[in-house]
């Protein structure tokens, strides 16, 4: 398995007239400034960055798209993938707060792809780095509620929190031990001072000791805004050292990337991370941990039937 298969577990394709956050006026975000995302990103565009550098099977997941659209953007992503033989698999959106939230993830799971929800539970005191409208929203009942409706239908959650939250994230998955959690962005460790990066590593191990808790390696360059080795590669060691290579998995999270390197040097350093790591320990992080988490097809199942993309 010296060069698998690559899944990509974690990107986004939009509509830029069905996503409202990038065509109203610029306000501060966590990834900085985005002028070059404020348009459409089709799965054309997705499969002519991704495709070429080994990319067969992918997720989408929930780029906010206007309320009341979410159950659309599933069936539309869906639908993209299968016309370019990507997005095996869609994370949605659901507020599983809301008291018809049941409703909302029957009509998304008329669409085969469906595989988990996303609902940004990151919170910082910081209102570019926030998202959810409180630090604890995951320890609402009536939000446990809705995280009960969707481990009841199969779905996985993709959970995305600082660590100053990790006490609270902890408190939920010990509540929820047969819910799949997916921790995003290798935790986003955001504060790069030695107390911030051991309560970053320290967490991890929390994580990493929940054995319902697998993590993806995605999202790197969120807060530096950049793409090298010498940034990438020490987040990537200590997180496949707490959690192993298999529960570790590759996303690329672009276009938000996008901003700031090519998937193809993304992939490079993304590679060049993983030096430590045996041939089959790739191999797990690049493909194997993604198609079991995600239930998706192997490509090398379905080669000959592919369509060779340009």
């Amino acid at each position: 398995m010296a060069d698998p298969h690559i899944v990509d577990a974690h990107h986004h394709i939009w509509r830029l007239e069905r996503t409202p956050w990038l065509v109203g006026p610029p306000v501060p975000r966590i990834f900085g400034s985005y002028d070059a995302l404020r348009r459409d990103y089709l799965i054309e565009e997705y499969a002519a960055d991704a495709g070429p550098l080994g990319v067969t099977a992918s997720v989408h997941v929930q780029a906010n798209v206007a309320p009341g659209a979410e159950v659309d953007e599933v069936a539309w992503a869906a639908s993209c993938g299968a016309r370019a033989g990507l997005v095996q698999g869609v994370v949605g959106f659901a507020d599983l707060s809301a008291p018809d939230v049941g409703d909302t993830l029957d009509r998304q799971l008329a669409v085969s792809a469906l595989r988990g929800i996303r609902q940004q539970l990151h919170w910082h005191p910081d209102p570019a780095l926030s998202y959810a409208p409180g630090p604890r929203e995951m320890l609402r009942p009536e939000w446990q509620r809705g995280l009960r409706e969707t481990t009841d239908r199969g779905l996985l959650f993709e959970l995305q929190v600082f660590p100053h939250q990790y006490d609270d994230a902890i408190r939920l998955v010990d509540r929820f031990p047969d819910t799949t959690f997916v921790l995003l962005h290798a935790g986003m460790p955001h504060d790069p001072s030695p107390d911030g990066v051991d309560a970053w590593r320290q967490g991890l191990g929390r994580f990493a000791a929940r054995h319902n808790v697998f993590v993806k390696l995605s999202g790197l360059g969120t807060f530096t805004r950049r793409c090298r080795v010498d940034e990438w590669r020490p987040v990537i060691e200590a997180t496949v050292d707490a959690f192993g290579p298999d529960r570790c998995m590759f996303g690329s999270n672009f276009p938000v990337e996008k901003l700031w390197t090519s998937y193809a040097n993304l992939l490079a350093v993304f590679r060049a991370s993983l030096e430590r790591c045996s041939e089959p320990e790739q191999g797990q992080i690049l493909h194997d941990v993604a198609l079991r988490v995600y239930r998706l097809e192997d490509a090398s199942e379905r080669s000959s039937q592919t369509t060779p993309r340009r």
